[in-house]
Protein backbone atom coordinates (compact mmCIF):
# COMPACT_ATOMS: atom_id res chain seq x y z
CA UNK A 1 0.00 0.00 0.00
CA UNK A 2 1.28 3.42 -0.55
CA UNK A 3 0.79 6.44 1.52
CA UNK A 4 0.85 9.91 0.01
CA UNK A 5 2.69 12.67 2.38
CA UNK A 6 2.64 16.60 1.21
CA UNK A 7 5.16 17.01 3.94
CA UNK A 8 8.33 14.64 2.65
CA UNK A 9 6.96 15.52 -1.06
CA UNK A 10 7.79 11.81 -1.51
CA UNK A 11 5.65 8.67 -2.06
CA UNK A 12 6.34 6.78 0.85
CA UNK A 13 7.32 3.08 0.27
CA UNK A 14 7.68 0.37 3.17
CA UNK A 15 11.31 -0.52 3.20
CA UNK A 16 13.53 -3.58 4.95
CA UNK A 17 16.77 -2.72 6.45
CA UNK A 18 18.92 -5.16 7.10
CA UNK A 19 21.44 -4.02 9.59
CA UNK A 20 24.61 -6.47 9.38
CA UNK A 21 26.93 -6.02 12.09
CA UNK A 22 30.41 -7.92 11.41
CA UNK A 23 33.82 -8.82 12.65
CA UNK A 24 36.56 -7.25 10.29
CA UNK A 25 40.14 -7.91 9.87
CA UNK A 26 41.95 -4.96 9.16
CA UNK A 27 43.33 -5.42 5.97
CA UNK A 28 41.88 -9.05 5.18
CA UNK A 29 40.17 -7.85 1.88
CA UNK A 30 39.56 -10.96 1.14
CA UNK A 31 37.58 -12.65 4.48
CA UNK A 32 36.04 -8.81 4.68
CA UNK A 33 34.39 -8.73 1.40
CA UNK A 34 33.75 -12.38 1.55
CA UNK A 35 31.49 -11.56 4.92
CA UNK A 36 30.26 -8.56 3.12
CA UNK A 37 28.99 -10.33 0.52
CA UNK A 38 27.52 -13.08 2.29
CA UNK A 39 25.41 -11.18 4.77
CA UNK A 40 24.36 -8.83 2.12
CA UNK A 41 22.65 -12.18 0.27
CA UNK A 42 21.68 -13.97 3.66
CA UNK A 43 19.52 -10.51 3.90
CA UNK A 44 18.70 -10.57 0.66
CA UNK A 45 17.27 -13.92 0.78
CA UNK A 46 15.51 -12.95 4.28
CA UNK A 47 13.18 -10.05 2.28
CA UNK A 48 16.16 -6.95 2.83
CA UNK A 49 15.76 -3.68 0.07
CA UNK A 50 19.04 -2.16 1.52
CA UNK A 51 22.04 -3.55 3.33
CA UNK A 52 24.15 -1.55 6.03
CA UNK A 53 27.25 -2.48 7.31
CA UNK A 54 29.80 -0.03 9.47
CA UNK A 55 32.15 2.75 8.93
CA UNK A 56 35.65 1.45 7.04
CA UNK A 57 34.16 -2.19 6.69
CA UNK A 58 35.39 -3.02 3.36
CA UNK A 59 39.76 -2.30 5.30
CA UNK A 60 38.41 -2.85 8.69
CA UNK A 61 39.03 -0.18 11.34
CA UNK A 62 41.21 1.56 12.41
CA UNK A 63 43.59 1.19 9.87
CA UNK A 64 46.24 4.16 10.69
CA UNK A 65 49.14 4.29 8.65
CA UNK A 66 47.76 1.65 6.16
CA UNK A 67 46.12 4.51 4.55
CA UNK A 68 49.34 6.02 3.05
CA UNK A 69 49.63 2.89 0.91
CA UNK A 70 48.66 2.93 -2.29
CA UNK A 71 48.10 -0.77 -2.47
CA UNK A 72 45.96 -0.26 0.99
CA UNK A 73 44.05 1.81 -0.99
CA UNK A 74 43.75 0.19 -4.41
CA UNK A 75 42.60 -3.39 -2.80
CA UNK A 76 39.77 -1.01 -0.89
CA UNK A 77 38.73 0.16 -4.69
CA UNK A 78 39.18 -2.97 -6.14
CA UNK A 79 36.41 -5.08 -2.44
CA UNK A 80 33.77 -2.73 -3.54
CA UNK A 81 34.00 -3.58 -7.12
CA UNK A 82 33.21 -7.25 -5.74
CA UNK A 83 30.78 -6.46 -3.63
CA UNK A 84 29.19 -4.24 -6.71
CA UNK A 85 29.32 -7.72 -8.78
CA UNK A 86 28.34 -9.84 -6.42
CA UNK A 87 25.71 -8.13 -4.98
CA UNK A 88 24.03 -6.62 -7.88
CA UNK A 89 20.73 -7.66 -6.94
CA UNK A 90 20.40 -5.90 -3.34
CA UNK A 91 21.22 -2.79 -2.34
CA UNK A 92 24.03 -2.19 0.46
CA UNK A 93 25.88 0.87 1.93
CA UNK A 94 28.94 -0.15 3.43
CA UNK A 95 31.72 1.94 4.66
CA UNK A 96 35.31 2.43 2.50
CA UNK A 97 38.00 5.14 2.33
CA UNK A 98 37.61 6.76 -1.10
CA UNK A 99 40.22 9.10 -2.64
CA UNK A 100 39.73 12.80 -2.61
CA UNK A 101 41.63 14.33 -5.49
CA UNK A 102 40.82 18.48 -4.62
CA UNK A 103 44.90 19.79 -4.49
CA UNK A 104 45.90 20.50 -1.08
CA UNK A 105 43.40 18.54 0.57
CA UNK A 106 43.77 15.82 2.57
CA UNK A 107 44.23 12.21 0.17
CA UNK A 108 40.78 10.71 1.34
CA UNK A 109 37.32 11.10 2.34
CA UNK A 110 35.87 8.77 4.99
CA UNK A 111 32.73 7.32 3.47
CA UNK A 112 29.70 5.49 2.77
CA UNK A 113 28.94 3.84 -0.54
CA UNK A 114 25.73 3.04 -1.45
CA UNK A 115 26.22 -0.22 -4.12
CA UNK A 116 22.73 -0.29 -6.39
CA UNK A 117 22.55 -2.31 -9.59
CA UNK A 118 25.95 -1.16 -10.49
CA UNK A 119 25.15 2.24 -9.86
CA UNK A 120 27.22 4.00 -7.08
CA UNK A 121 26.52 7.06 -4.53
CA UNK A 122 29.10 8.40 -1.85
CA UNK A 123 28.43 10.23 1.09
CA UNK A 124 31.12 11.30 2.99
CA UNK A 125 32.25 12.16 6.73
CA UNK A 126 31.87 15.82 7.66
CA UNK A 127 32.74 15.49 11.54
CA UNK A 128 36.41 14.27 11.47
CA UNK A 129 37.04 13.61 14.89
CA UNK A 130 40.36 14.47 16.76
CA UNK A 131 39.50 11.25 19.05
CA UNK A 132 42.88 9.90 20.81
CA UNK A 133 42.63 6.58 19.81
CA UNK A 134 42.31 7.12 15.95
CA UNK A 135 43.22 10.45 14.75
CA UNK A 136 41.39 10.84 11.42
CA UNK A 137 42.05 13.94 11.14
CA UNK A 138 45.78 12.69 9.62
CA UNK A 139 44.14 11.00 6.66
CA UNK A 140 40.80 12.12 5.67
CA UNK A 141 39.16 15.44 4.34
CA UNK A 142 35.75 16.39 5.77
CA UNK A 143 32.77 16.60 3.17
CA UNK A 144 32.20 19.60 2.07
CA UNK A 145 28.63 19.51 1.09
CA UNK A 146 25.16 18.33 3.12
CA UNK A 147 23.03 16.00 0.98
CA UNK A 148 19.92 13.40 1.43
CA UNK A 149 20.45 9.83 0.05
CA UNK A 150 17.03 9.65 -2.04
CA UNK A 151 16.41 5.58 -2.42
CA UNK A 152 13.65 3.59 -2.19
CA UNK A 153 11.43 5.75 -1.88
CA UNK A 154 12.74 7.86 1.40
CA UNK A 155 15.15 10.71 2.18
CA UNK A 156 17.89 9.27 3.86
CA UNK A 157 19.82 11.45 5.81
CA UNK A 158 23.59 9.08 5.55
CA UNK A 159 26.12 9.38 8.90
CA UNK A 160 29.12 8.19 9.35
CA UNK A 161 30.72 7.55 12.57
CA UNK A 162 31.10 11.28 14.79
CA UNK A 163 28.67 12.73 12.15
CA UNK A 164 25.98 12.46 14.74
CA UNK A 165 28.04 12.90 17.87
CA UNK A 166 27.41 16.10 19.81
CA UNK A 167 29.97 18.46 19.46
CA UNK A 168 30.10 19.67 22.80
CA UNK A 169 29.10 19.07 26.82
CA UNK A 170 25.87 19.79 26.54
CA UNK A 171 24.54 17.32 24.37
CA UNK A 172 21.06 18.47 24.29
CA UNK A 173 21.94 21.95 23.19
CA UNK A 174 25.01 21.78 20.97
CA UNK A 175 24.60 20.41 17.37
CA UNK A 176 25.70 17.81 15.31
CA UNK A 177 25.50 17.16 11.37
CA UNK A 178 21.68 16.37 11.61
CA UNK A 179 21.08 20.23 12.29
CA UNK A 180 21.99 20.77 8.78
CA UNK A 181 20.36 18.58 7.57
CA UNK A 182 17.18 18.62 8.74
CA UNK A 183 15.53 21.48 6.63
CA UNK A 184 15.89 19.12 3.80
CA UNK A 185 13.41 17.03 5.20
CA UNK A 186 14.79 13.63 5.66
CA UNK A 187 12.53 11.10 6.65
CA UNK A 188 15.22 8.32 8.22
CA UNK A 189 18.92 8.46 9.82
CA UNK A 190 21.28 5.85 9.00
CA UNK A 191 24.22 5.50 10.80
CA UNK A 192 27.41 3.88 9.86
CA UNK A 193 29.53 3.29 12.80
CA UNK A 194 32.92 2.40 14.18
CA UNK A 195 32.62 2.74 18.01
CA UNK A 196 35.46 1.84 20.54
CA UNK A 197 33.89 -0.25 23.52
CA UNK A 198 34.15 0.91 27.16
CA UNK A 199 32.31 -0.11 30.22
CA UNK A 200 30.21 3.28 29.87
CA UNK A 201 30.17 2.93 26.20
CA UNK A 202 26.86 1.23 25.29
CA UNK A 203 24.69 3.36 27.61
CA UNK A 204 26.48 6.65 26.14
CA UNK A 205 26.00 5.65 22.85
CA UNK A 206 22.58 4.94 23.05
CA UNK A 207 21.81 8.61 24.82
CA UNK A 208 23.58 10.33 21.73
CA UNK A 209 21.21 8.70 19.41
CA UNK A 210 17.96 8.70 21.13
CA UNK A 211 18.91 12.72 21.67
CA UNK A 212 19.40 13.00 18.33
CA UNK A 213 15.82 10.76 17.28
CA UNK A 214 13.72 13.29 19.55
CA UNK A 215 14.85 16.25 18.50
CA UNK A 216 14.34 15.51 14.96
CA UNK A 217 10.91 13.13 16.11
CA UNK A 218 13.30 10.89 13.05
CA UNK A 219 13.81 7.04 12.89
CA UNK A 220 17.29 6.25 13.16
CA UNK A 221 19.26 2.85 12.33
CA UNK A 222 23.14 2.88 13.66
CA UNK A 223 25.75 -0.06 12.89
CA UNK A 224 28.17 -0.82 14.31
CA UNK A 225 31.25 -3.36 14.31
CA UNK A 226 32.15 -5.97 16.25
CA UNK A 227 35.61 -7.91 17.19
CA UNK A 228 38.58 -6.46 18.57
CA UNK A 229 41.97 -5.04 16.49
CA UNK A 230 44.80 -5.10 18.76
CA UNK A 231 43.97 -3.30 22.41
CA UNK A 232 40.97 -1.87 20.56
CA UNK A 233 37.84 -3.68 21.16
CA UNK A 234 34.15 -3.41 19.43
CA UNK A 235 31.10 -4.32 21.20
CA UNK A 236 28.60 -3.70 18.58
CA UNK A 237 25.25 -3.09 19.84
CA UNK A 238 24.05 -2.05 16.74
CA UNK A 239 19.92 -0.93 16.98
CA UNK A 240 17.20 0.70 15.15
CA UNK A 241 14.82 3.89 16.88
CA UNK A 242 11.55 4.37 15.78
CA UNK A 243 10.44 8.21 15.75
CA UNK A 244 9.62 8.41 19.45
CA UNK A 245 12.62 7.59 20.54
CA UNK A 246 12.42 3.89 21.54
CA UNK A 247 14.74 1.01 20.97
CA UNK A 248 12.86 -1.07 18.34
CA UNK A 249 15.90 -3.69 17.43
CA UNK A 250 18.89 -3.94 19.38
CA UNK A 251 21.65 -6.06 18.00
CA UNK A 252 23.43 -8.32 20.58
CA UNK A 253 26.63 -6.97 22.31
CA UNK A 254 30.29 -8.67 21.25
CA UNK A 255 28.20 -10.91 18.75
CA UNK A 256 28.37 -11.14 14.69
CA UNK A 257 24.21 -10.72 13.65
CA UNK A 258 21.83 -9.67 10.73
CA UNK A 259 18.79 -8.11 11.96
CA UNK A 260 16.05 -6.66 9.53
CA UNK A 261 13.86 -3.52 10.52
CA UNK A 262 10.58 -2.42 8.85
CA UNK A 263 10.44 1.18 8.25
CA UNK A 264 6.58 1.32 8.54
CA UNK A 265 7.54 0.16 11.84
CA UNK A 266 10.19 2.46 12.74
CA UNK A 267 7.53 5.34 11.59
CA UNK A 268 4.38 4.66 11.95
CA UNK A 269 3.93 1.37 14.94
CA UNK A 270 5.99 2.51 16.98
CA UNK A 271 7.25 0.58 19.92
CA UNK A 272 6.07 0.61 23.35
CA UNK A 273 9.14 0.78 25.35
CA UNK A 274 12.51 -0.08 24.83
CA UNK A 275 14.40 -3.35 23.62
CA UNK A 276 17.70 -2.79 24.43
CA UNK A 277 18.72 -4.20 27.62
CA UNK A 278 22.22 -3.58 28.24
CA UNK A 279 24.37 -5.74 30.24
CA UNK A 280 25.79 -4.96 33.96
CA UNK A 281 29.68 -3.63 34.13
CA UNK A 282 30.94 -6.98 35.25
CA UNK A 283 29.23 -9.08 32.39
CA UNK A 284 30.46 -5.85 30.27
CA UNK A 285 34.12 -6.27 30.88
CA UNK A 286 33.90 -9.63 30.90
CA UNK A 287 32.47 -10.57 27.34
CA UNK A 288 35.19 -7.44 25.90
CA UNK A 289 37.94 -9.15 27.57
CA UNK A 290 36.95 -12.61 26.06
CA UNK A 291 36.85 -10.79 22.60
CA UNK A 292 39.74 -9.18 22.92
CA UNK A 293 42.02 -12.36 23.60
CA UNK A 294 39.80 -14.68 21.11
CA UNK A 295 40.23 -12.00 18.18
CA UNK A 296 44.19 -10.90 18.40
CA UNK A 297 44.88 -14.66 18.87
CA UNK A 298 43.04 -15.42 15.67
CA UNK A 299 43.31 -12.33 13.56
CA UNK A 300 47.38 -13.05 14.37
CA UNK A 301 47.27 -16.73 13.14
CA UNK A 302 48.00 -17.79 17.12
CA UNK A 303 46.59 -20.69 18.39
CA UNK A 304 48.10 -21.05 22.27
CA UNK A 305 48.80 -19.32 25.53
CA UNK A 306 50.85 -19.33 28.42
CA UNK A 307 50.29 -17.72 31.37
CA UNK A 308 52.81 -17.96 34.51
CA UNK A 309 50.45 -18.60 37.36
CA UNK A 310 51.25 -17.89 40.72
CA UNK A 311 47.97 -18.70 42.54
CA UNK A 312 47.17 -15.23 43.23
CA UNK A 313 44.06 -13.25 41.47
CA UNK A 314 45.76 -11.65 38.32
CA UNK A 315 46.77 -14.81 37.20
CA UNK A 316 44.11 -16.15 37.81
CA UNK A 317 41.67 -14.37 35.95
CA UNK A 318 44.26 -14.08 32.66
CA UNK A 319 43.97 -17.70 32.70
CA UNK A 320 40.40 -18.04 32.64
CA UNK A 321 40.06 -14.91 30.25
CA UNK A 322 42.42 -17.52 28.07
CA UNK A 323 40.48 -20.64 28.73
CA UNK A 324 37.36 -18.91 27.46
CA UNK A 325 38.56 -17.45 24.77
CA UNK A 326 40.65 -19.77 23.29
CA UNK A 327 39.65 -23.14 24.47
CA UNK A 328 41.15 -25.55 27.41
CA UNK A 329 43.21 -27.31 25.00
CA UNK A 330 45.27 -23.87 23.63
CA UNK A 331 46.35 -23.00 27.71
CA UNK A 332 49.34 -24.16 29.32
CA UNK A 333 50.69 -22.32 33.08
CA UNK A 334 53.75 -22.67 34.58
CA UNK A 335 54.01 -22.67 38.42
CA UNK A 336 56.94 -20.91 39.32
CA UNK A 337 57.31 -20.69 43.02
CA UNK A 338 59.89 -19.53 44.96
CA UNK A 339 61.47 -19.86 48.37
CA UNK A 340 58.83 -17.55 49.55
CA UNK A 341 55.79 -18.82 47.95
CA UNK A 342 53.46 -20.79 50.28
CA UNK A 343 51.51 -23.91 50.04
CA UNK A 344 48.44 -22.62 49.84
CA UNK A 345 49.43 -20.43 46.49
CA UNK A 346 50.51 -23.53 44.91
CA UNK A 347 47.40 -25.20 46.04
CA UNK A 348 45.59 -22.38 44.33
CA UNK A 349 46.86 -22.55 41.31
CA UNK A 350 46.82 -26.32 40.77
CA UNK A 351 43.18 -25.92 41.77
CA UNK A 352 42.45 -23.90 39.02
CA UNK A 353 44.77 -25.34 36.36
CA UNK A 354 42.31 -28.51 37.51
CA UNK A 355 39.15 -27.29 37.40
CA UNK A 356 39.91 -25.27 33.97
CA UNK A 357 41.38 -29.00 33.21
CA UNK A 358 44.79 -27.54 30.98
CA UNK A 359 48.26 -28.38 31.00
CA UNK A 360 50.36 -26.99 33.78
CA UNK A 361 53.94 -27.22 34.35
CA UNK A 362 55.59 -26.37 37.63
CA UNK A 363 59.51 -25.13 37.41
CA UNK A 364 60.89 -24.14 41.04
CA UNK A 365 63.23 -21.09 40.72
CA UNK A 366 64.87 -21.50 43.83
CA UNK A 367 67.57 -23.67 42.05
CA UNK A 368 67.95 -21.15 39.32
CA UNK A 369 68.04 -17.89 41.68
CA UNK A 370 70.76 -19.32 44.04
CA UNK A 371 73.24 -19.87 40.80
CA UNK A 372 72.62 -16.19 40.30
CA UNK A 373 73.29 -15.14 43.47
CA UNK A 374 76.38 -17.33 43.43
CA UNK A 375 77.35 -14.98 40.71
CA UNK A 376 76.94 -12.20 41.41
CA UNK A 377 78.05 -12.85 45.22
CA UNK A 378 81.18 -11.26 44.17
CA UNK A 379 80.18 -8.10 42.84
CA UNK A 380 77.45 -7.39 45.59
CA UNK A 381 80.23 -7.97 48.33
CA UNK A 382 77.86 -8.56 51.11
CA UNK A 383 75.36 -6.15 50.30
CA UNK A 384 71.72 -6.88 52.01
CA UNK A 385 69.13 -8.47 50.46
CA UNK A 386 66.74 -6.05 48.76
CA UNK A 387 64.44 -5.02 45.98
CA UNK A 388 67.31 -6.57 43.57
CA UNK A 389 67.04 -9.79 44.89
CA UNK A 390 62.78 -9.61 44.35
CA UNK A 391 63.04 -8.21 41.15
CA UNK A 392 65.83 -11.38 40.08
CA UNK A 393 63.26 -13.81 41.33
CA UNK A 394 60.80 -11.75 38.74
CA UNK A 395 63.20 -11.66 35.73
CA UNK A 396 64.06 -15.35 36.14
CA UNK A 397 60.03 -16.31 35.95
CA UNK A 398 59.82 -13.80 32.93
CA UNK A 399 62.84 -15.91 31.37
CA UNK A 400 61.37 -19.18 31.89
CA UNK A 401 57.62 -18.42 30.48
CA UNK A 402 59.50 -16.51 27.49
CA UNK A 403 61.11 -20.57 27.16
CA UNK A 404 58.43 -22.23 27.05
CA UNK A 405 57.36 -19.59 25.00
CA UNK A 406 59.70 -19.87 22.23
CA UNK A 407 59.99 -23.60 22.91
CA UNK A 408 56.08 -24.25 22.20
CA UNK A 409 54.92 -21.58 20.20
CA UNK A 410 52.56 -20.10 22.84
CA UNK A 411 52.23 -16.35 23.57
CA UNK A 412 52.85 -15.36 27.21
CA UNK A 413 49.69 -13.34 28.23
CA UNK A 414 50.73 -10.42 30.69
CA UNK A 415 48.64 -10.71 34.22
CA UNK A 416 49.35 -7.43 35.12
CA UNK A 417 46.57 -5.04 36.34
CA UNK A 418 45.55 -1.29 35.92
CA UNK A 419 46.62 -0.92 39.64
CA UNK A 420 49.80 -2.26 39.43
CA UNK A 421 50.56 -0.80 36.17
CA UNK A 422 50.05 3.16 37.74
CA UNK A 423 52.28 2.82 40.21
CA UNK A 424 54.46 0.51 39.24
CA UNK A 425 54.29 -2.54 41.28
CA UNK A 426 56.22 -4.94 38.31
CA UNK A 427 59.01 -5.42 37.12
CA UNK A 428 59.99 -4.95 33.69
CA UNK A 429 61.37 -7.59 32.01
CA UNK A 430 59.84 -9.94 34.59
CA UNK A 431 56.21 -10.27 35.62
CA UNK A 432 55.51 -7.42 33.05
CA UNK A 433 56.58 -9.69 29.87
CA UNK A 434 54.38 -10.66 27.18
CA UNK A 435 52.67 -10.19 24.32
CA UNK A 436 49.04 -9.12 25.44
CA UNK A 437 48.11 -7.36 28.69
CA UNK A 438 44.65 -8.92 29.31
CA UNK A 439 43.79 -7.02 32.58
CA UNK A 440 46.02 -3.86 32.51
CA UNK A 441 43.52 -1.58 31.92
CA UNK A 442 41.01 -3.55 34.81
CA UNK A 443 42.02 -1.89 38.68
CA UNK A 444 42.43 -4.42 41.21
CA UNK A 445 39.03 -3.56 43.03
CA UNK A 446 37.63 -4.50 39.75
CA UNK A 447 39.43 -7.88 39.23
CA UNK A 448 38.14 -8.36 42.24
CA UNK A 449 34.37 -8.04 40.91
CA UNK A 450 35.07 -9.65 37.84
CA UNK A 451 35.80 -12.80 39.92
CA UNK A 452 32.83 -12.24 41.82
CA UNK A 453 31.07 -12.43 38.67
CA UNK A 454 32.86 -15.45 37.13
CA UNK A 455 32.11 -17.27 40.39
CA UNK A 456 28.33 -16.16 40.61
CA UNK A 457 26.89 -20.04 39.74
CA UNK A 458 29.86 -22.14 40.72
CA UNK A 459 33.47 -21.54 42.13
CA UNK A 460 35.63 -21.27 39.56
CA UNK A 461 38.25 -19.24 40.62
CA UNK A 462 39.31 -20.39 44.23
CA UNK A 463 37.92 -18.66 47.17
CA UNK A 464 40.83 -18.78 47.92
CA UNK A 465 42.79 -17.36 45.36
CA UNK A 466 39.82 -14.05 46.06
CA UNK A 467 39.29 -13.55 49.43
CA UNK A 468 43.45 -14.01 50.89
CA UNK A 469 46.29 -11.19 51.04
CA UNK A 470 47.82 -10.51 47.63
CA UNK A 471 51.47 -11.23 47.51
CA UNK A 472 54.04 -11.00 45.17
CA UNK A 473 55.66 -13.55 47.28
CA UNK A 474 59.79 -12.74 46.47
CA UNK A 475 60.47 -11.76 50.32
CA UNK A 476 59.20 -13.36 53.44
CA UNK A 477 55.37 -12.82 54.47
CA UNK A 478 55.66 -9.88 51.82
CA UNK A 479 52.04 -8.36 50.77
CA UNK A 480 51.51 -5.58 48.69
CA UNK A 481 50.12 -3.15 51.52
CA UNK A 482 53.42 -2.93 52.53
CA UNK A 483 54.66 -1.07 49.28
CA UNK A 484 51.08 0.13 48.69
CA UNK A 485 47.93 2.12 50.40
CA UNK A 486 45.24 -0.79 50.31
CA UNK A 487 43.25 -0.99 46.80
CA UNK A 488 40.34 0.08 47.78
CA UNK A 489 41.74 3.65 48.61
CA UNK A 490 44.35 3.05 45.69
CA UNK A 491 42.36 2.86 43.19
CA UNK A 492 39.75 5.37 43.92
CA UNK A 493 42.89 7.83 44.14
CA UNK A 494 44.01 6.20 40.74
CA UNK A 495 40.66 7.14 39.37
CA UNK A 496 40.57 10.55 39.94
CA UNK A 497 44.05 10.77 39.01
CA UNK A 498 43.89 9.12 35.34
CA UNK A 499 40.08 8.95 34.42
CA UNK A 500 39.06 12.36 35.76
CA UNK A 501 42.69 13.75 35.37
CA UNK A 502 42.13 15.48 38.79
CA UNK A 503 45.15 17.77 40.44
CA UNK A 504 46.04 16.56 43.63
CA UNK A 505 44.81 19.48 45.41
CA UNK A 506 41.40 18.31 43.92
CA UNK A 507 41.56 15.21 45.09
CA UNK A 508 42.88 16.15 48.31
CA UNK A 509 39.69 18.57 48.46
CA UNK A 510 37.53 15.23 48.21
CA UNK A 511 38.37 14.18 51.66
CA UNK A 512 41.76 11.84 51.26
CA UNK A 513 45.01 12.24 53.20
CA UNK A 514 47.40 14.51 51.32
CA UNK A 515 50.52 12.36 52.41
CA UNK A 516 48.52 9.16 50.74
CA UNK A 517 47.87 11.50 47.63
CA UNK A 518 50.89 12.92 46.88
CA UNK A 519 52.89 9.32 47.36
CA UNK A 520 50.29 7.95 45.03
CA UNK A 521 50.57 10.63 42.06
CA UNK A 522 54.12 10.93 42.99
CA UNK A 523 54.62 6.54 41.77
CA UNK A 524 52.22 7.28 38.81
CA UNK A 525 54.40 10.04 37.80
CA UNK A 526 57.87 8.21 37.64
CA UNK A 527 56.53 5.22 36.34
CA UNK A 528 56.21 6.58 33.05
CA UNK A 529 58.62 4.96 31.64
CA UNK A 530 57.50 1.46 32.62
CA UNK A 531 54.13 1.72 30.79
CA UNK A 532 55.73 3.07 27.70
CA UNK A 533 57.54 -0.54 27.73
CA UNK A 534 54.49 -3.09 28.12
CA UNK A 535 52.35 -5.02 25.83
CA UNK A 536 49.06 -3.62 24.39
CA UNK A 537 46.75 -3.76 27.04
CA UNK A 538 42.82 -4.53 26.26
CA UNK A 539 40.41 -1.42 26.82
CA UNK A 540 37.57 -1.92 28.63
CA UNK A 541 37.71 1.68 30.73
CA UNK A 542 36.92 5.15 29.29
CA UNK A 543 40.45 5.66 30.01
CA UNK A 544 43.26 3.40 28.95
CA UNK A 545 47.06 3.65 29.50
CA UNK A 546 48.54 4.33 25.94
CA UNK A 547 47.19 6.20 23.65
CA UNK A 548 44.38 8.08 25.69
CA UNK A 549 46.83 9.48 28.33
CA UNK A 550 50.28 10.15 27.00
CA UNK A 551 52.81 11.70 29.12
CA UNK A 552 56.54 12.77 28.58
CA UNK A 553 58.63 9.93 30.08
CA UNK A 554 60.95 12.77 31.40
CA UNK A 555 59.36 15.82 33.49
CA UNK A 556 58.48 17.24 36.61
CA UNK A 557 55.22 16.65 37.42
Amino acid sequence: MLFSFTFYRIIWIPMKIALAQLNYCIGDFERNTDKIVEAALHAQSEGADLVVFSELAVCGYFPFDCLEFSDFLGKCAHALDVIATRCHDIAVLVGCPVPNTNEGQKPLYNAAVLLDHGQRQVFCKKHIGANPLFDERKYFQPADDDRLLEWGGHRIAVMVGDDLRNQGPDPILMENRMDALVGMQPDLVIALAASAFDYTMPRRRCDILRQTVLKHELPLVMVNQVGAHSHLIFDGGSMAFASNGHVDTALPFFEEAVRLVDTDTLCFFRTAEDRLEIPEKMALIHDALVTGVHDYFHKMGFKDAVIGLSGGLDSALVTYFAVQALGKEHVRVVLLPSQFSTDHSVKDAVDLAKKLDIVYDTVPIKPIYDSFMASLQPVFAGRPFDVTEENLQARIRGVILMAVSNKFGNVLLNTSNKSEAAVGYGTLYGDMCGGLSVIGDVYKTEAYALARYINKEEEIIPWNTITKAPSAELRPDQKDTDSLPEYDLLDRILFQYIEEACSAEEIIAQGFDEATVRRVIRMVNRNEFKRKQVAPILRVSPRAFGNERVLPIVAKL
